[in-house]
């Protein structure tokens, strides 16, 4: 098995449980975690989900967007957030452990995926944890403005994220639903050397007046792959209380850059947009 930084992961190739009309599935339990599920798209890991205990987030970048989660409501109140992707459903679930009465709206593109959860990693939805099943940007556009704290973006095709879930067009309309002090956060794969989360991070400083970077130094210096999370507001980012949630936990293989530091890591990348999103080529370049 090959971790990337803590996150998706790639896996020999077994056959399948579960054909969805997007992937091969599977749900297979954790060994050193008796109440864990882990599932299974194709061949990588994409979500890992504890039975009995959603605060527990296993994989770095999970953590990090629960730092976010933590850094925008130390004080537990509600959030109210847009979930682009849904898979094992995990911050849904954290979401409503951490902050009671929490509205989550999770937009998952496969159907299969769904039911998946529901069957096998213990999934309930409610009237405060909703989903609609189909493509996140057709979807997303029937979500009202001025509408979330929150959104996360955890959409993958592959080990991609979608071109067309990555371009100036479509942060433009998570803008839209986003309050003014609302907050994305971005899940993102890449290697060296880092082509598309070079311009991932310009799309999203074209789009929003702020934006920050949370990962591994050895990623963002481009000496490996691995899982990074972007975060974009109109609004000043908690910067000092994710400091805090990152010391809190002690992980001293995160860094949390802004401003000048992503000048340097941008550089002159392109921004993305519905006309010029060549997202497989960057992350091959």
């Amino acid at each position: 098995m090959l971790v990337i930084s803590g996150g998706t992961a790639v896996l020999a190739g077994d056959p399948c449980d579960v054909e969805t009309a997007y992937f091969c599935a599977d749900v297979r339990a954790d060994p050193d975690r008796p109440t864990a599920r882990q599932l299974i798209l194709d061949d990588l890991r994409h979500a890992y989900v504890d039975l009995e205990d959603p605060t527990h987030l296993e994989f770095q970048y999970t953590q990090l967007l629960g730092d976010v989660i933590d850094a925008m409501a130390a004080d537990g109140r509600p959030l109210d957030a847009v979930h682009l992707g849904g898979g094992g459903f995990t911050m849904p679930r954290y979401l409503e452990a951490t902050r009671p009465g929490s509205d989550s709206l999770v937009l998952e593109l496969d159907p299969g995926v769904l039911a998946l959860a529901r069957d096998e990693l213990g999934l309930e939805t409610s009237d405060r944890l909703r989903v609609r099943t189909g493509d996140a940007r057709n979807q997303l556009a029937d979500v009202a403005g001025d509408s979330a704290d929150l959104v996360i973006g955890d959409a993958f095709g592959g080990r991609a994220v979608p071109y067309h879930l990555a371009t100036r067009e479509f942060l433009t309309d998570i803008a839209r639903v986003l309050r003014a002090d609302g907050v994305l956060a971005q899940n993102i794969i890449d290697g060296p050397p880092l082509g598309f989360l070079r311009a991932e991070v310009e799309t999203m400083r074209d789009v929003f007046e702020h934006v920050a970077v949370l990962g591994p130094p050895a990623v963002l210096d481009g000496r490996v792959g691995g899982n990074v999370v972007v975060i974009a507001s109109e609004a000043p980012l908690p910067i000092e209380e994710l400091q805090v949630q990152i010391a809190d936990r002690a992980d001293d293989d995160v860094v949390l850059s802004t401003a000048a530091e992503l000048d340097e890591l941008v550089g002159d990348s392109p921004v993305l947009t519905d006309d010029y999103a060549p997202v497989d080529q960057l992350l091959d370049s």
